[in-house]
């Protein structure tokens, strides 16, 4: 287990392999583990990392660093802390809102965003997130396998009130992504149950280098539900030369066909 010291505060975190700098951000539910198979995908070309935020995982406890802008805080930190000028980010729901957050206010630190269930609107998310356990809301999010199972194993290491100060916080969602800069995929599972999709006229009013892409298997956890196309789908996106658009991104049938 690898930490670093915040004001004297533990943040945890992993990391694998070698190459550009790229992190992953879990969601509400869960914490870093549930990224490993795409950490392990990624770090053949990449140095990919994963960090619990505030309240989740093994990182400290204490409500006073539960808002949302301590928890964007400890992403600048921990950048400043790794050394990181130029990165690529991957986040999940809170991570999502926390990697938007992030490029929109230092442009010049972040390459490109992949945002997974990341919600236009406060009122798209499910009243259930306020009100369930993170235990339960492990149930009710993930199926029994072993790809889920870190989601379930981790949910009881959250902090309630983590989640609870993340919401109360939440402003401007749509406002962030439009006025964004910064290459963008959105992903959505269509059968995702805690975050609605974008809605047709949200998607028409998308701008230039945002693209959205919809997996049609999958709940809230694409990574998990359709892990190998997930993969690719951020390989891809990766790989796409600095300043060009992500709307030529699909889901190709060469990707579905190998995970049939």
């Amino acid at each position: 287990m690898s930490v670093i010291l915040l004001e004297r505060d533990i943040v945890h975190y992993e990391v694998l392999g070698r190459g550009r700098p790229l992190i992953f951000l879990h969601g509400w539910v869960g914490s870093w583990r549930y990224w490993i198979p795409v950490m392990q995908a990624a770090s053949i070309s990449f140095r990919a990392y994963a960090l619990d935020f505030w309240g989740f995982g093994e990182t400290a406890k204490k409500p006073i660093r539960y808002p949302l802008d301590q928890q964007i805080l400890l992403l600048d930190s921990f950048l400043e802390r790794m050394g990181i000028i130029k990165v690529a980010l991957v986040g999940h729901g809170l991570g999502a809102i926390v990697a938007m957050q992030y490029a929109l206010h230092h442009p010049e630190f972040v390459e490109r965003v992949l945002a997974v269930s990341y919600p236009l609107e406060e009122g798209m998310i499910n009243t259930r997130l306020k009100n369930s356990t993170p235990t339960a809301l492990a149930e009710w999010l993930v199926g029994r396998s072993a790809l889920t199972e870190p989601v379930r194993m981790d949910a009881p290491k959250t902090d309630p009130q983590a989640i609870q100060f993340s919401l109360a916080s939440l402003a401007g969602l749509k406002d962030t992504l439009l006025q964004l800069n910064t290459a963008c995929v959105l992903v959505n599972g269509q059968n995702d149950p805690l975050m609605e999709g974008p809605r047709l006229e949200q998607l028409s009013s998308l701008p230039e280098f945002t693209h959205a892409v919809t997996f049609e298997q999958s709940g809230h956890f694409p990574m998990l539900d359709e892990s190998s196309k997930f993969n690719r789908l951020v390989n891809d996106f990766l790989a796409l030369p600095s300043g060009e658009s992500p709307r030529q991104l699909q889901i190709k049938e060469e990707w579905k066909r190998r995970v049939r």
